[in-house]
C-alpha cells in the first residue's frame, strides 16, 4: 500500500486539536478532486473531505462523454465550446488510459428546419430549437471543427446526404435526409479518474489530507468540525473553505452559516442495454439524435453494452435520485423510433443509473437552456468567519481541469502563493507514460509478462483497466495467488479486489464494485460474487463476519432501489 496515502488518511482521521490547512475542500466529485489535485501540484496543504465515497454523486452519473459540448453552439455560449473543445483535446492525450475518441452520427430529419428558432435563441428566446436540420447542424459541425483546433488528436467532420448516410448507417430510420460524423470521446471509467487524481494530489503533497464518508457538523470560531460513518471526529482550521458539493452546494453553506441560492439542478438518467444487434449496428459509433419531442439522446458502445441517455428535468432531491419508469419508456420509445427495424425491451436493462446536475439557478423555461458553464461565487470572510468560501457552480466532466486551474489562481492569489506548474499537459494517474500505439502497447504488456509471471492476457486486461498503474497491480497479484479467477465475477482475479481493498482508501463494499471497477454498471453482479468480493475485502480491512453481511445487504439494497438490479 502506498506509504503516502496510509499516512494522509491517518492523520487527518486523528481527533483532538484542528489541523491547519490553507485550504478544506467539501465534497470528492470531479471539481472538488480536479481541485485538489491543481492546488497539491501548487504546494498548498489541502484537505477534502466528502459525505460518501470519493466521486460517488453527481459525477458518477454523466453520459460518460467527454465532448466539446456541440449543442451549445446553439444557445451562443461559444466560449464554453471553445474551453470544452481544448480539453476534451487534453483529456485524450492526459488520460489515455481511459479516455478514447468516440466517432458519432449525427442524424438530421429535415433540410432547413430549426434555423430561425436558433437565431432566435442566440438572441436570447426561451424557447429552445425543436429541429436541427441539415443546414444548422453543417454548420454547427464546422464551427465545431474551427473550436477544436487547438491540440487537435481527431479528424474533422464528414458531412453525408441520405443515401451516403444510411450505407454507414443501415439500420436507422430511412426518414433521415442527411447526417454528420464529427469525432468527440468517452469516459470508460470516470469514477476511477475521481479516485486517481486525489491520490496524484496526495502524492504530490505530504501535508494534504482526505476522508470519505464524513460530513461536516459544526463550523464555529474558524473551525470546521467533522464526524464519520463509524462515529469518529476530527476538526480542520481553513484559511479558505471550498464549497464543492455540486448539487449539495446549498446545505452545505447553510451549514457554514452561510444560506444561498445557487443551485438550480436538472435530472439525468441513463440506461444500459444488453443488445448485441444494437451494439454491432453501431460500428463503434455514438448516434446523436433528436427525439420525436425535440430531445436530444445519445445510444453508444459502452463496455459492450449500449449506453442510452439521457433525460434533462428540473430536480432537487439529490439523495433519492433514479431513473424511474416513464423514464425508461421514453427511451426505449426514442429507440425504435429511431431504429425501427430493432427489438427493444425493458428484459434487456442490466443497469439504470441518474444524477442531479448541479446548474446555476435559473428561471429558464427549458432545462436544455440552462446555462452548463460553471463560476466561482466568494464570499469574504467576516469578523464571526474568519475564513472565505469559494463555491464551485455548475461546471461539467469535460472542463472540469480548466475550472480547478481558475479556481486555483484565484486562490493562489489570495494565499500569495505562487503558481509551480501548469497541469494542462501533465498526465493523470494511470495515463502516466501510457503506451497508446499498439507497437509500444505490445512491448509493454510483453515485458511486464515476462518479469512477474504472468499471462500477456492478463496483463493487457490490467493495462486497460488501470493504464500504467497496473505494474503496482501486478505486483501485488505476483504474490498474491497469481491469476487466479474470482469464481462468481467474470474477468476479474482475488489478488486485484485485495489491492484495491488494502490500497486505494475503499471503506465499504460499494466502492470496490461501483467505482474502483466498473462490475456493477457492467452488470456483471450476483449475490454470490457479491459474498466472494466481501469474503476478500473482509479479510483485507478487518470486517467482522457481521460487518461483511451488513456491507453485503446494504450494497444489494442499493443496487436494487437506485440501479434497477434484481439479486
Amino acid at each position: 500500500m502506498n506509504k503516502q496515502i496510509t499516512r494522509s488518511a491517518d492523520t487527518a482521521s486523528q481527533a483532538g486539536s484542528a489541523g491547519d490547512y490553507d485550504v478544506v475542500i467539501i465534497g470528492a466529485g470531479i471539481n472538488g478532486a480536479g481541485l485538489f489535485r491543481e492546488l497539491c501540484l501548487q504546494g498548498i496543504k489541502c484537505l477534502i473531505v466528502d459525505k460518501a465515497d470519493f466521486g460517488s454523486g453527481t459525477s458518477a452519473a454523466p453520459s460518460r462523454l467527454i465532448h466539446g459540448g456541440i449543442k451549445y453552439l446553439e444557445t451562443g455560449e461559444l466560449g464554453l465550446v471553445a474551453q470544452s473543445t481544448l480539453e476534451r483535446n487534453l483529456l485524450l492525450r492526459n488520460a489515455p488510459h481511459c479516455v478514447e475518441p468516440l466517432p458519432t452520427f449525427l442524424p438530421s430529419f429535415s433540410y432547413v428546419k430549426g434555423a430561425l428558432a436558433a437565431l432566435r435563441t442566440l438572441a436570447g428566446s426561451t424557447t429552445a430549437p425543436r429541429s436541427r436540420g441539415a443546414l444548422l447542424i453543417k454548420i454547427g459541425l464546422w464551427l465545431y471543427d474551427v473550436y477544436g483546433a487547438r491540440h487537435r488528436v481527431m479528424p474533422k467532420h464528414r458531412f453525408l446526404f441520405r443515401k451516403a448516410a444510411l450505407k454507414e448507417m443501415p439500420e436507422i430510420t430511412p426518414r433521415i435526409v442527411a447526417g454528420g460524423i464529427y469525432y468527440d470521446a468517452r469516459i470508460t471509467r470516470p469514477e476511477r479518474l475521481v479516485w486517481e487524481l486525489i491520490r496524484d494530489g496526495l502524492e504530490a503533497s505530504p501535508g494534504s489530507h482526505t476522508r470519505n464518508y464524513a460530513e461536516l457538523e459544526s463550523a464555529n470560531g474558524g473551525v470546521l468540525a467533522f464526524k464519520d460513518d463509524q462515529g469518529r471526529s476530527f476538526a480542520a482550521r481553513p484559511k479558505i473553505v471550498v464549497n464543492a458539493g455540486g448539487p449539495w452546494i446549498d446545505r452545505i453553506n447553510a451549514g457554514l452559516g452561510e444560506p444561498t441560492k445557487l443551485i438550480g439542478g436538472t435530472k439525468g438518467s441513463h440506461i444500459l442495454l444488453r443488445h448485441p444487434e444494437l451494439v454491432k449496428s453501431l460500428k463503434g459509433r455514438m448516434i446523436y439524435f433528436e427525439a420525436d419531442d425535440g430531445r436530444i439522446c445519445l445510444v453508444y458502445e459502452y463496455l459492450g453494452l449500449a449506453l442510452v441517455g439521457s433525460t434533462d428535468v428540473k430536480s432537487d432531491d439529490p439523495d433519492n435520485v433514479k431513473c424511474e419508469a416513464d423514464e425508461i419508456d421514453y427511451f426505449l420509445a426514442s429507440l425504435k423510433s429511431l431504429l425501427p427495424g430493432m427489438h427493444f425491451a425493458r428484459s434487456q436493462i442490466v443497469y439504470t443509473y441518474s444524477g442531479i446536475r448541479p446548474l446555476p439557478a435559473s428561471d429558464a423555461t427549458q432545462p436544455g437552456l440552462i446555462s452548463r458553464d460553471h463560476s466561482a461565487p466568494l464570499l469574504p470572510p467576516t469578523a464571526e468567519r474568519p475564513f472565505s468560501i469559494v463555491s464551485l457552480v455548475g461546471g461539467k466532466w469535460t472542463t472540469f481541469r480548466g475550472f480547478a486551474e481558475e479556481v486555483a489562481d484565484m486562490l493562489l492569489k489570495q494565499l500569495a502563493a505562487p503558481r509551480r506548474q501548469s497541469t494542462q499537459m501533465q498526465p493523470i494517474g494511470g495515463g502516466r507514460a501510457f503506451p497508446t500505439d499498439e507497437t509500444s502497447r505490445k512491448n509493454w504488456i510483453e515485458t511486464r509478462s515476462s518479469s512477474c509471471g504472468l499471462s500477456s492476457e492478463f496483463v493487457g486486461r490490467l493495462l486497460a483497466r488501470y493504464g500504467t498503474t497496473a505494474e503496482r497491480v501486478l505486483a501485488h497479484i505476483r504474490n498474491f495467488k497469481g491469476e487466479a479467477p474470482l469464481e462468481h465475477v467474470p474477468g476479474y482475479t482475488t489478488g486485484e479486489i485485495d489491492w484495491i481493498a488494502r490500497s486505494e482508501m475503499t471503506t465499504h463494499l460499494p466502492d470496490i464494485v461501483m467505482r474502483r471497477t466498473t462490475m456493477a454498471i457492467e452488470g456483471l453482479l450476483s449475490r454470490s460474487g457479491l459474498e466472494e468480493i466481501a469474503m476478500i475485502t473482509a479479510e483485507a480491512l478487518g470486517w467482522s463476519e457481521e460487518r461483511r453481511r451488513q456491507e453485503i445487504e446494504m450494497t444489494i439494497e442499493l443496487l436494487e432501489t437506485r440501479h434497477g438490479l434484481r439479486f
